[in-house]
């Protein structure tokens, strides 16, 4: 499976998670059904394992807006973007940043695409500083 079509699959996973009493295993199988991926296990894992320090790392760069009230798409992209860029180092911020936005674009309106972008891109200049 290719790294984009895993993280989609992760977003779908991570968006059932968020909200429900599904638990981790019944919302891989209910995407991934038999297959399996190990960059998938890894964002869906990891996002959700470090999910309460993801959360205290993004609302540091929400202006105006707190976590609760973002849109459950933005929020779980963003989750899984700041997963990868702290605590994955193989892949550079701007193909992280790229696929979060294209990802937006995908599942998301169409502000929020520029909205992620904004998030990720204070998030990235913290980092790189």
């Amino acid at each position: 499976m290719k790294r984009h079509e895993a993280r989609e699959k992760a977003l779908q996973t991570l968006f059932q998670l968020d909200g429900t009493e599904l638990t981790i295993d019944e919302a891989i199988d209910h995407v991934m059904a038999d297959e399996r991926d190990n960059f998938y296990d890894l964002l869906v894992q990891g996002t959700h394992t470090n999910m309460a320090v993801i959360d205290d790392k993004l609302k540091g760069h929400l202006e105006n807006w707190s976590l609760e009230r973002l849109p459950k798409i933005e929020r779980t992209i963003l989750r899984m973007a700041v997963f990868e860029l702290s605590f994955m180092e193989d892949a550079p911020s701007r193909v992280i940043m790229n696929e979060a936005i294209e990802l937006s674009k995908t599942f998301g309106d169409e502000k929020s695409s520029r909205f992620v972008n904004g998030v990720l891109s204070k998030f990235t200049d913290e980092l790189e500083n």
